[in-house]
């Protein structure tokens, strides 16, 4: 029987995903067994040529890890994608835009200042910014395109499956490999993770009645280790959030942050946590809430941590 096909990619994402991939383990063994890769630039050398050069359809599966950033993230997304039979988006990034996902709340331009004018280790008095194209005495040299949007995966290409999380957890990138290896493969959309639920789901804390008259950063106290932490007025976003990760930072007495993206069923998880939230403020006055709302710092940031790109809202108007 014939070895499987494998590419991996890191587009724009923190490389935590790469790292990820070989969490499984010993299980390595058994995917080198089944597979062979041809495409990882971070650790095979194989050039963006030799992909090209390589038949339609040619390879089993891609992972493919990050956001759309910038032109040469489309193009190997499109690139991979012709080549791929199945396209699978890793990780938080390439499934919902994750952190990379939150320069949506400006443009390219607000970017630019910031990064090469604005920051107060920068010295730019001339306000030289990176340009695309650049002669040199050897030549022309060119750089991608920074785009003013980050988009998804899925918003750029056809996605056959989605394994959440930020990076996944060893058991839902096992469980993808798995089934690709096995040919067990779920309904084409399917997101794949251990779980369905949400992380409360998984969380062993206990839970009563959430009444907050007051949220804290996790700085501010020290939480009680048996009880539920939204219950202590922390930011716990478990309550909106696929389960699959097996609540690990509920139990080691950090709120969940999201990063497994929305829970089945919910369009928009940003939506979906405030939502509950807005149900446990502990007053009728609008005054004392106005206040309890207050202690949220950044409020667009918090609930779309991870989801912008993938939400209702995508990005913001810049006027």
């Amino acid at each position: 029987m014939a070895k499987l096909k494998v590419a991996l990619y890191w587009a724009a994402s923190c490389g935590g995903c790469e790292i990820a991939t070989l969490q499984i383990g010993e299980k390595i063994l058994k995917l080198a067994e089944a597979a062979d890769i041809v495409f990882w630039p971070v650790a095979v050398d194989v050039k963006y040529a030799d992909v090209g050069k390589m038949p339609d359809k040619s390879i089993d599966a891609c992972l493919f890890n990050g956001a759309i950033r910038t032109s040469e993230n489309e193009h190997i997304a499109k690139l991979l994608r012709a080549k791929s039979k199945l396209m699978i988006a890793y990780g938080s990034c390439a499934y919902e835009g994750c952190i990379p996902g939150l320069a949506n709340f400006y443009n390219r331009q607000m970017i630019f200042n910031r990064a090469y004018v604005e920051t107060p280790s920068t010295d730019n008095p001339k306000k030289i910014y990176p340009q695309m194209r650049v002669k040199v005495p050897e030549g022309e040299l060119e750089i991608p395109e920074f785009y003013d949007t980050v988009k998804t995966l899925a918003q750029t290409v056809d996605v056959d499956y989605f394994v959440p999380g930020c990076p996944p957890e060893e058991k839902s990138t096992w469980l993808a490999l798995e089934a690709l290896i096995e040919g067990k493969l779920p309904p084409k959309g399917t997101v794949i993770s251990p779980s369905t639920k949400a992380v409360c789901d998984e969380c062993p804390r206990k839970k009563e009645e959430k009444k907050i008259k007051k949220f804290y950063r996790p700085y501010e106290i020290i939480p009680e280790p048996e009880k539920c932490l939204l219950e202590q007025g922390l930011l716990c976003y478990g309550i909106a959030t696929r389960g699959g990760c097996g609540a690990l930072c509920p139990q080691a007495n950090m709120p969940c942050t999201g990063c497994y993206g929305p829970v089945e069923g919910v369009i928009d998880q940003g939506a979906h946590f405030l939502s509950a939230l807005s149900s446990i403020i502990d007053s009728n006055d609008p005054e004392e809430i106005q206040k309890i709302v207050n202690d949220i710092p950044d409020p667009a940031g918090t609930f779309y941590r991870y989801s912008l790109p993938a939400s209702l809202l995508r990005r913001a108007r810049i006027k």
